[in-house]
């Protein structure tokens, strides 16, 4: 996976890019992510991406012409890398409080779309006329507003690096990661056996794995319904998903 970053802060992302699973992701050539300073594209002798707005108001807006000349050119590296006859151009994402809200969902659509590229947007937002040109989605990763684009678009590329087969040592941690279906995870646990009093529930120690699946999914159940409860609306739930639901229900209600 490539994915191309216009930002104005391009040293935010420098120890991000550097540790952890991205890191590892990125030295393995499993991943690529160039990021690139939208000052350099543009044409006054003080690198200004940012005026004042028309109609008044408070705070600065982006201005147009850095965004619509650094995606030409981030779009034009980016195909000229491709070596594949069908080679599309990056699917241009601005990274936006406005943007719909990303979820497992969004993440999982996005690590089979090809090449990104994320725009780091930053005071009170760009250019309306970028957006309306030269960006294919907005996307949010929550309802608040933090100063700038290059929080969420970490957040996104460690999203995606999980999607990308070979980053994390074990696929099986991803298929069951929390919303993988729709539900959050379940709890975990790991030696030693007691904690100040407190134990691991005695299934997780009994070797039955039938029986810690069956557990796990009931917790991951519980969990759902006592934090979250509308993801169960559009979760896929068995009969016996069900059966589990009502007599977690009723144990709630029974305090």
């Amino acid at each position: 996976m490539q994915i191309d970053v216009l930002t104005i802060f391009p040293e935010l992302f420098a120890p991000f890019l550097t540790t952890s699973l991205v890191g590892k992701a990125l030295s393995k050539g499993l991943l690529a992510v160039r990021v690139h300073d939208l000052r350099q594209f543009t044409l006054d002798r003080h690198r200004s991406v940012d005026d004042e707005p028309y109609g008044g108001g408070g705070g600065m807006v982006m201005t147009a012409q850095p965004w619509f000349d650094a995606v030409r050119e981030v779009t034009a590296q980016a195909m000229a890398r491709s070596a594949a006859p069908d080679a599309r151009p990056p699917r241009r994402i601005l990274l936006s409080p406005q943007g719909k809200r990303l979820d497992e969902a969004g993440v999982r659509r996005l690590a089979k779309a090809g090449d990104l590229l994320l725009l780091c947007g930053r005071y009170e937002g760009v250019d309306e006329r970028v957006v309306e040109a030269i960006v294919d989605e907005e996307l949010s990763i929550g309802d608040f507003v933090v100063s700038g684009g290059e929080l969420p678009a970490m957040v996104l590329i460690e999203a995606l690096s999980r999607q990308v087969p070979g980053v994390v040592g074990l696929a099986d941690s991803v298929e069951k990661d929390s919303f993988r279906d729709g539900l959050l995870d379940y709890p975990h646990y790991t030696r030693p056996a007691e904690f100040e009093g407190r134990g691991v529930p005695p299934v997780l120690v009994s070797g039955d794995h039938a029986a810690i699946d069956r557990w796990r999914r009931r917790q991951a159940l519980g969990a759902t319904l006592k934090k979250r409860p509308e993801l169960l609306e559009s979760a896929e739930l068995s009969e016996q998903d069900q059966r589990w639901l009502e007599e977690l229900g009723r144990e709630e209600e029974g305090g």
